[in-house]
């Protein structure tokens, strides 16, 4: 009897203790989890929190060759606008934004510019897609535009003259900008919106040229560069030059 009371009451002490060990491995367990769920969270907040940073941006330089028709643009990750066109490949139109005036794609340095923030208006949209028209801006002034624009015209910045398009034209609220004796025989033509279309617009200025094999590219920009049009017209097709020869 005593014996047996004995075993009994060492039984019903290891009973708790084992219990009391089998917890501390679930609170361990537990905590283990939770610092799991907890690094989680916090390195998807720092990813999230870049990419609401970033906006659709990246910093990437690398570079891809993008082929349209017979021609291969080289360009860096952040020059390229639209994430799903930041890959090697064929495709039929490419866009670009790159920073004025050093003509460069996205870094955290110029984030407030290509968010346009407080209203910026520091950045140049390219657009490259096959030629549809065999004849650019400048030359289709004399066939195309002097057909459906005023005579009368107003005086701009950068010796630029401003003539409105007639009613019937398609371009009500455009303008036509041109410049003429620019020293390379052609005038430079842009079309540029006008009134709160314009004040609204973050690049209200177009303007198109022929590159490359049959390639046209279309570029907009700030109408605030108009007086400076010779400088922004050259380093554009410099840039685009380049673009289109880098090595692979």
């Amino acid at each position: 009897m005593t014996l047996a009371t004995g075993e009994t009451t060492g039984d019903s002490g290891a009973e708790p203790a084992s219990r009391r060990h089998r917890l501390a491995i679930r609170v361990l367990q537990l905590c283990l989890v939770l610092l799991v769920l907890s690094l989680g969270i916090f390195l998807f907040g720092r990813w999230y929190g870049a990419s609401l940073s970033n906006a659709g941006h990246t910093e990437s330089v690398r570079l891809r060759e993008i082929v349209i028709r017979n021609n291969i643009l080289t360009v860096p990750e952040n020059a390229i606008r639209f994430k799903s066109a930041r890959m090697d490949g064929v495709t039929l139109r490419l866009d670009l934004y790159l920073s004025w005036p050093e003509l460069e794609g996205y870094t955290p340095g110029r984030r407030n510019d290509f968010n346009h923030v407080d209203g910026a208006r520091n950045i140049i949209f390219l657009t490259f897609e096959e030629q549809v028209m065999s004849r650019d801006m400048s030359n289709r002034l004399e066939p195309v535009y002097r057909q459906i624009i005023e005579t009368r015209s107003v005086a701009g910045p950068g010796n630029i003259r401003f003539h409105r398009f007639k009613r019937d034209s398609g371009y009500a609220g455009e303008v036509l900008a041109i410049a003429e004796g620019t020293g390379t025989g052609q005038p430079f033509v842009a079309r540029c919106l006008t009134g709160a279309a314009a004040r609204e617009a973050l690049a209200p200025c177009e303007r198109d040229i022929n590159v490359g094999n049959r390639l046209s590219m279309t570029y907009r920009f700030p109408a605030s560069l108009l007086g400076n049009w010779q400088v922004l017209d050259s380093a554009i097709k410099q840039k685009v030059a380049r673009l289109l020869n880098a090595p692979g």
